[in-house]
């Protein structure tokens, strides 16, 4: 791994550019450890969509999802691999809207914000559904939304308090569903090696040939299940908005970013090809956690009870970023006119309690979801919050376009630290998005309703736009670049 010297562009335009965005972090305490960080990198993709996801996607596909996996945690990792990039020219808590702003302008920072918002509002609803349903594992008579709404109270609070009571919390949530996958991980191990019988089964790799192979129901069953394998790898660009709140970025955050692909390779793709050699992938079914149906099977009930316990705990975390991340990108928004004036207010402590308040408010309709309709409320929130992600990781991408092609032009100097094969792997990557967003169509009902709720999606964007785009314009002219052209940093060179 190479270390990384100060990467910020060597130009004077590149030094106006950091210095033009350093009010965005204005504020804000340097409350997170190198080891918060790095067990947060870890665990960040570690969350429902593995923990529960995993259960419908191998029933539908079979072992055909670790294939799955590997493919899309490529591109995962070209994503925050980009994004550390991105981190290392200059760190910020607003994180890839703010290089948006940069790099493409306003109405593309303005998209960027907004799109991950919808990302963790609609995620962090199908999240809170999540608790709701494992705490009925313990109290089944327990109608779904109060637990639903204890968990959100109570991760509000923390989030309220401190960045550093998130980075504790978060790093503790992150280690327990590390430390338990892990466990589950060797005695899976164990199982294989001494033989041991599963439900009557034998196991091993023959349990994979003799129920079809790698794609027993077909290649197309694979491509339609690339929509939640995308959702189970949200999180991983949580390294990059926290660069803004660790003391030194430029040394915690390579480590951070270059984790994720033995991640993956382990937790996702080791854990898919341990379960299928451990049950026939008919035997896992949508609505229950793959590790659960295993257990179940092994007539250990009370271990079942376990691991949906690490379920509601990975349930947890993802609330807890998602008010994290929202409310330092509702900020950045804010700071430039494209989110009201309160989400950019800050406490004594350095939280920005108004973001965080604004999506704490979405994640009640979560509560308000389950309490009308608790049967289908994780479903629509997942399909939604896909459109999300595929937007922000494509603006990512291509703010990491716009460095790399100004860096070619020699008005930046980009970092030591870089995303291989760029500009190729960015178009590529772009490709993939793409593909993933149109199979959303033939992925059931929902899908289709998603698909058809594109162009609505869109014309609140642009209504909302020509609502605070005289305000963008009003506060740009305060700071003396413009608002609605690439490079509002004033970089020389952008047009």
């Amino acid at each position: 791994m190479s270390q990384v010297s100060i990467p910020v562009g060597e130009t004077a335009a590149s030094q106006r550019a950091a210095k033009d965005f350093t009010q965005e972090d204005s504020g804000y305490h340097k409350g997170l450890k190198n080891r918060q960080v790095q067990m947060i990198a870890i665990g960040g993709a570690i969350g429902t969509g593995l923990f529960l996801g995993a259960g419908s996607r191998l029933h539908n596909a079979g072992p055909a999802l670790a294939v799955v996996y590997a493919v899309a945690g490529v591109f995962a990792f070209i994503v925050v691999r980009a994004m550390g990039e991105l981190v290392m020219y200059r760190p910020s808590s607003g994180s890839f809207v703010s290089y948006s702003r940069e790099f493409l302008g306003e109405k593309a920072a303005y998209f960027a914000g907004w799109m991950y918002f919808l990302n963790w509002a609609t995620s962090g609803i199908a999240d809170v559904t999540a608790v709701a349903k494992y705490t009925q594992f313990f109290w089944p008579d327990l109608q779904q939304w109060i637990p639903a709404l204890i968990a959100l109270f109570v991760i509000l609070a923390v989030n309220l308090v401190s960045v550093k009571l998130f980075g504790e919390l978060e790093f503790w949530f992150a280690a327990v569903k590390v430390l338990a996958l892990v466990g589950f991980m060797i005695f899976g191990i164990v199982l294989l090696l001494t033989r041991h019988p599963v439900d009557g089964h034998g196991t091993g790799p023959s349990l994979v040939f003799d129920h079809g192979g790698l794609f027993p129901a077909g290649v197309l069953p694979a491509l339609l299940i690339l929509q939640g394998v995308v959702f189970a790898y949200a999180g991983i660009e949580m390294v990059g908005v926290t660069a803004g709140e660790t003391s030194n970025p430029r040394k915690v955050i390579p480590k951070a970013v270059n984790s994720v692909a033995w991640r993956i390779g382990i937790f996702y793709i080791g854990s898919v090809l341990l379960l299928v050699m451990l049950l026939p992938w008919t035997s896992y079914r949508s609505g229950e956690s793959p590790f659960v149906t295993v257990l179940s099977k092994l007539g250990m009930p009370a271990a079942g009870g376990i691991m949906d316990l690490i379920v509601l705990t990975a349930a947890l975390s993802s609330v807890n970023s998602g008010l994290y991340s929202t409310g330092r990108i509702l900020r950045s928004l804010s700071m430039a006119g494209s989110a009201p004036r309160f989400t950019a207010r800050m406490s004594r402590r350095g939280v920005p309690y108004g973001g965080v308040l604004l999506t704490a408010g979405v994640y009640a309709l979560g509560v308000v979801l389950n309490l009308v309709m608790p049967g289908e409320a994780f479903e629509i929130a997942l399909e939604f919050s896909a459109v999300g992600i595929i937007s922000m990781w494509s603006m990512i991408v291509v703010c990491h376009l716009a460095l790399h092609r100004k860096a070619k032009r020699g008005e930046l100097t980009r970092p030591s630290y870089r995303l291989p094969g760029a500009p190729y792997t960015n178009y590529v990557t772009l490709v993939f998005l793409v593909l993933v967003l149109g199979m959303s169509y033939f992925n059931g009902e929902a899908g289709r309703i998603l698909i058809y709720g594109l162009p609505g999606i869109a014309a609140l964007l642009v209504a909302g736009w020509f609502l605070v785009r005289g305000r963008v314009r009003r506060i740009a002219a305060a700071r003396g670049v413009p608002a609605e052209t690439p490079g509002t940093a004033g970089l020389e060179g952008a047009g």
